[in-house]
């Protein structure tokens, strides 16, 4: 990462122009405390806090009449939620301000029911030769990975015709072995650790 962006001028989307369910807050990027260093090697999974679509211990304890096989439904609105809000490793807005990620470029397939979904989320960089193209990529899929049930299959893809080494990125992107050998990686993992330290 150099100090001079590459894109020093991109397009930038209004908070309130950006798609969502959720209220509307003031931005903020500011530092979460002295703590977020602690964790800086690696990004921890706590079931309390970082699966939005878990239900409480509370609610499960009084709905003993519902079906224990019935299934939240998530969409590309909750999908564009999650990640939205990632920081852009190089600029200081979030990846929906950017519109590195657009809610018609993400697609859930799979029924409620089934006992695996498949999440597409195609990444749009701001330029069609952005170095960190695998970087935003692979901080899209630690996020839905961290925040989305077992049930679901990430696949984060470069959108067609707007990178230059998209098949490249792309088999990154999708290769185990690689992100699991990226994640490993503790100066990446910093990098990761700082985009999803703005994730609502």
């Amino acid at each position: 990462m150099s100090a001079d962006p590459l894109n020093a001028n991109p397009t930038i989307l209004s908070a309130s122009e950006l798609p969502t369910r959720r209220r509307r807050r003031p931005s903020s990027h500011a530092n979460v405390g002295a703590f977020s260093a602690l964790f800086s090697n690696s990004i921890a999974r706590s079931s309390h806090s970082s699966d939005p679509f878990a239900t409480s211990p509370t609610a499960t304890q009084d709905s003993d009449s519902e079906d224990d096989t019935v299934v939240e439904h998530i969409d590309e609105q909750e999908i564009y939620d999650l990640i939205s809000s990632i920081s852009d490793p190089e600029h200081p807005l979030s990846l929906g301000e950017l519109a590195v990620v657009n809610l018609p470029d993400i697609s859930v397939r799979g029924a409620p029911n089934a006992p695996f979904s498949t999440v597409l989320v195609e990444i749009t960089p701001t330029i069609t030769h952005c170095s960190l193209a695998t970087v935003i990529g692979l901080g899209v899929r630690v996020r839905l990975e961290q925040a989305l049930p077992p049930r679901f299959r990430v696949d984060v893809r470069i959108k067609e015709g707007t990178h230059s080494t998209a098949d490249q990125v792309n088999k990154q992107l999708n290769d185990k072995e690689r992100v699991a050998a990226a994640l490993e990686n503790g100066t990446l993992m910093g990098v990761l650790n700082k985009m999803l330290e703005t994730c609502k």
